[in-house]
């Protein structure tokens, strides 16, 4: 795709009327923040890396042919890619995005700022400001409903500061550092400056007025305290007209929330879209069938639902990437203890996720980057296995593992759907075929919630 650089949004779309258009670095922070928007009040739709134009169904230029929509996110994979790689990936996306008549657009990244010191929020960041002529962007990784939370420019994740909590031993990206200002500086060229609490709760124009002096002091960057859901209502108001705000999907709700008043328009009816996929649903029936579990993620949350499984009796199968190293061989083997199942059997799981030693040990054995390539590979294929088996829903506890399984299936987009969990959507193929999909990011949802999302409906066997 050939991307242009120009510095404006396109003249014939005032930023605050036009689609959102929504950059999110990872796919499960893609359908966290999709839901957010839905929730919000705008139809939403998502698309899976940038979409071909060739795609029959998406057209880049055509917008006809997408169904009616407020705000379209684009997931990547640019957070632990190289620096290059997840800038050129962003701005191949923006580009996308204004194809589509976006005139605002969103950059969100990770409530706890997965990052290395060199990036990739601020090289990303950097290069969107240039590309939308943005001269102060405003973000904040606050996300209450997730417990995360900014406050005097430190992130809280779960009612610690991020360099206590459980971020400090992510495998790829331990955040050891809470203070968000020095984390950011250390990421770009240009300057960062915090909006503090007070100030956020003195309104909107109290918030504007800030970002005018940052600015004007040569920031390029302004981070914002936010530590509850009406503090990022307030800052979604403030930054309505910006051409470009960044965050989790904690600011994206309020700037939603803010459009939506500001666009007042009539619900959309329930039910399914029509055949000619003019209309985005309001709702969509709940996914039936036949459902398994996948799970790559070795997060806290993520163990204790898996031991939530087990502990129900549910079947499951480890992917021993030490044991078979090679993927075709690791995936066929899984597949080929799936076919041993009862057909009237519950949803079973099949995981690679280990507590952080166990990780480790892998990663020694075989090396970081082909321990989680040959795991990503495995599961794309089992993924693609099942549901040439006949699952029909697939829950997938990860970011890294959500990005084997949609490459695998070769979704390009999707509606968003109800959640099972806050910021946990079902998402259904643009193209309307089986699996509906469930990605979890690795920390979110209570310790029941891989159990009940691939739970059998009532008065349905899982496998019939």
């Amino acid at each position: 795709m050939t991307v242009t650089r120009d510095s404006r949004p396109p003249a014939q779309h005032r930023v605050g009327t036009a689609p959102l258009g929504v950059i999110a670095d990872d796919y499960t922070g893609a359908t966290d923040v999709a839901v957010a928007l839905r929730r919000a009040g705008l139809r939403t739709l998502l698309f899976f890396a940038v979409p071909d134009s060739r795609d029959e169904r998406i057209d880049g230029g055509d917008q006809a042919r997408l169904p009616q929509h407020d705000a379209l996110v684009v997931a990547l994979k640019s957070r632990m890619v190289p620096t290059a790689d997840a800038v050129a990936a962003s701005l191949d996306a923006l580009e996308w995005l204004r194809g589509q008549g976006a005139g605002q657009i969103y950059f969100k990244f990770c409530s706890t700022f997965d990052s290395t010191p060199r990036g990739n929020i601020g090289p990303v960041l950097d290069r969107l400001a240039e590309a939308t002529g943005a001269g102060t962007v405003l973000l904040t990784p606050s996300s209450p409903e997730h417990l995360r939370t900014q406050y005097q420019g430190h992130l809280f994740v779960d009612d610690l500061l991020l360099g206590e909590s459980h971020m400090r031993h992510h495998p790829v990206t331990p955040m050891t550092d809470s203070y968000l200002p020095g984390l950011l500086r250390a990421q770009t060229h240009g300057q960062v400056a915090l909006i503090n609490l007070a100030t956020v709760r003195r309104g909107t124009a109290a918030i504007r007025d800030a970002m005018a002096a940052a600015g004007a002091g040569g920031a390029r960057h302004v981070l914002a305290d936010a530590i509850d859901e009406s503090d990022l209502r307030t800052l979604g108001r403030a930054v309505l007209d910006a051409p470009l705000v960044a965050g989790a999907a904690g600011l994206a709700s309020g700037l939603g929330r803010a459009r939506a008043e500001r666009h007042v328009r009539p619900a959309p009816a329930a039910g399914r879209n029509p055949a000619d996929g003019t209309e985005a649903p309001d709702t969509w029936d709940a996914p039936r069938g036949p459902a398994a579990v996948l799970s790559g993620s070795c997060s806290r949350r993520t163990l204790e639902q898996l031991a939530t499984l087990t502990a129900a009796g549910r079947p499951g199968y480890y992917l021993d990437a030490v044991a078979t190293p090679d993927p075709a061989e690791l995936a066929d083997a899984a597949l080929t203890w799936y076919d041993t199942l009862p057909a009237a059997g519950e949803a079973p799981v099949l995981y690679s996720s280990v507590p952080h030693e166990r990780l480790r040990e892998i990663q020694r054995v075989l090396g970081v980057e082909r321990s989680a390539a040959v795991l990503e590979e495995a599961t794309g294929r089992v993924a693609a296995g099942l549901v040439e088996r006949g699952v029909r829903r697939l829950v997938a506890a990860g970011g890294e593992t959500s990005g084997a399984v949609i490459a695998a299936l070769g979704i390009t987009g999707a509606h968003v759907g109800d959640e099972a969990a806050r910021g946990v959507p079902w998402i259904h193929p643009l193209n309307g075929r089986p699996p509906a999909l469930l990605l979890k990011s690795g920390n979110f949802g209570g310790p029941g919630l891989l159990l009940d999302a691939s739970a059998s409906p009532a008065g349905q066997d899982d496998r019939t």
